[in-house]
């Protein structure tokens, strides 16, 4: 997944989490980056989803 914004002051970080929780439908409060804060490699941890959920739910095309 790519973000657009800069990554200065956690921005990217932000943005990433935005993204994810609009597409997942949840809160942004119920997603962390746990691990790759300051590497284009992340890793997140969802809460309350599965991992075979949250993979489906970005396999869908966004709606527009």
């Amino acid at each position: 997944m790519y973000v657009i914004a800069p990554p200065e002051g956690g921005k990217a970080n932000e943005e990433l989490v935005a993204v994810l929780a609009g597409a997942l439908g949840i809160a942004r409060s119920r997603i962390a980056i746990v691990r790759g804060h300051t590497s284009r490699s992340k890793v997140v941890v969802v809460e309350g989803l599965s991992e075979s959920a949250v993979a489906a739910a970005l396999a869908q095309p966004p709606d527009r």
